[in-house]
């Protein structure tokens, strides 16, 4: 995986003013960590990092971070959101080594056509939307992929179905169940139509049916 290169501004203020002050100028407040240094409070552009996240590798790309005359190998860590509009107000850099083996949550992308299912009625359930993987940086992919196109109604992917790039390993349980071919449902008639339907059935007339005769009693 190819680095990124980003710039850092050490020294920024801390504070919950500061850090909306420092959005406002168009600036990110984050946090370098790792490997024995101590917490670096920073800053870097918003558009640069956009641009840096939105790559090929996504959040998890390889970035060369420069925070003044320091060059830092690091990987985001703990994105935070604006609830409404989902940019990135607070970011962690974590400093790694091109050699360490880490961890990290990769998302899981289903290719091809389910035919067999779809032509059954059925419905392709995805299971596991992400998988914790263990890679050194540079091995991390954007994505694993799986294909569905011969999943068949009843059958399913479990973990050890899926072909893991080469370096990349999971403790994830084999057996776990990452797409499943789902039977068609069953539509079941609601309480209150049912109740009817049953109420209806109850009135219907016997054979033959007609008026009661009268009472006979005491007829002459």
């Amino acid at each position: 995986m190819a680095e990124v290169q980003l710039v850092a501004e050490p020294g920024r203020p801390e504070g919950s003013r500061a850090a909306r002050r420092l959005r406002s100028s168009g600036r990110i407040p984050a946090v370098v960590y790792g490997h024995g240094i101590d917490p670096i409070a920073v800053s870097v552009d918003a558009r640069e990092l956009r641009v840096a996240l939105n790559g090929e590798a996504g959040t998890r790309a390889l970035l060369d971070l420069r925070v003044g005359s320091d060059r830092h190998l690091v990987v985001a860590r703990h994105l935070q959101r604006h609830p409404v509009r989902h940019l990135v107000t607070h970011i962690d850099f974590q400093v790694v080594s091109r050699d360490e083996i880490i961890s990290g949550d990769i998302p899981i992308l289903l290719v091809g056509e389910a035919v067999a299912v779809h032509r059954g009625d059925g419905a392709v359930a995805q299971e596991l939307l992400s998988l914790s993987v263990k890679a050194r940086p540079a091995d991390m992919p954007p994505h694993l992929e799986v294909d569905v196109s011969e999943l068949e109604i009843g059958s399913t992917i479990r973990v050890a179905d899926m072909i893991l790039p080469t370096g990349v390993e999971t403790d994830v349980d084999p057996e776990h169940p990452v797409v499943v071919g789902q039977p068609p449902q069953v539509v079941m008639p609601e309480p209150e139509a049912a109740e009817e339907a049953e109420g209806e059935a109850g009135a219907t007339p016997a054979a033959g049916g007609g008026e009661p005769e009268p009472d006979q009693e005491g007829a002459s």
